[in-house]
């Protein structure tokens, strides 16, 4: 295990940093290269990746962080803004004495994590981004009823589980239904990437989504023909929230792209 990797156990000993206002909660598993892992909106970083956790941690040192108003993360009086959420995780990343790390983000995660390696380059090693659209049409906040969206949406039982990890973790856990208004109100008003945005992303890159995902497949192509060192991957029979369910079939499309664990 090389010294730059080694640097960051020292920060087992707090599940919390202080980081712009904000107590970041973060939990680390394995040791080896860095590997930062950021959940979906209104999600847990354990719903989201749990099953991921133990056989990416073989060899690598995951950092699963929960970001501003999620999970063990309360929120605060800011508002909630990408560059906000991804400037927390770039210094999280600084405080554990990294020089760069891995970023795998799921939908709002992903969003974060394509942020970051915009706004903080030195930061990105390698890039896997989820279930995130450059060109988002919100077609799922304006046509909830069209028979399309809906399937692609996430049923009674998936927001359930979402309502209970929240309370199960939450300092406040009657916050939900305000979380999830202001991740909303974040994520709707997201406007994407633009082309000359794209193709100035420098970390090599993995675009995964599924074929029956939020993301159109047409604008997930778009975005792996626009970033310079890209590759895809279309998960079949998979949603959006698939994409958090179906932990075999994604690990079979990061491993591979991530590489060697040190």
């Amino acid at each position: 295990m090389g010294i730059p990797y080694a640097i960051g156990y020292i920060w087992r000993m707090s599940p919390y940093l202080s980081i712009n206002g904000l107590e970041l909660y973060f939990e680390v598993h394995g040791d080896g290269r860095p590997l930062a892992m950021l959940h979906s909106g209104l999600m847990t970083f354990d719903l989201t990746f749990g099953p991921l956790v133990a056989p990416l941690a073989d060899g690598r040192q995951v950092i699963g962080v929960e970001l501003q108003g999620h999970g063990h993360t309360s929120d605060i009086d800011r508002p909630m803004r990408l560059e906000s959420l991804t400037d927390d995780v770039a210094a999280l990343i600084d405080h554990l004495g990294f020089p760069s790390a891995d970023l795998l983000g799921f939908s709002l995660g992903g969003m974060v994590a394509l942020t970051l390696a915009l706004r903080h380059r030195a930061r990105v090693a390698k890039l896997v981004v989820a279930s995130v659209d450059p060109r988002p049409s919100h077609d799922e906040a304006s046509h909830p009823e069209d028979p399309d969206v809906m399937r692609r949406m996430p049923t009674e039982a998936d927001f359930a589980a979402m309502r209970q990890a929240f309370v199960d973790a939450s300092p406040h856990p009657g916050d939900f239904e305000k979380v999830a208004e202001k991740t909303g109100g974040m994520v709707h008003s997201c406007a994407g990437w633009s082309d000359e945005e794209l193709r100035s992303v420098t970390a090599p890159t993995l675009v995964l989504v599924g074929d029956t995902d939020f993301v159109p497949i047409a604008n997930a192509v778009a975005m792996f023909e626009l970033i310079p060192n890209a590759e895809l991957a279309v998960l079949p029979h998979t949603t959006h929230m698939g994409m958090a369910q179906s932990p075999e079939r994604v690990l079979s499309m990061i491993g591979p792209f991530l590489g060697s664990a040190v």
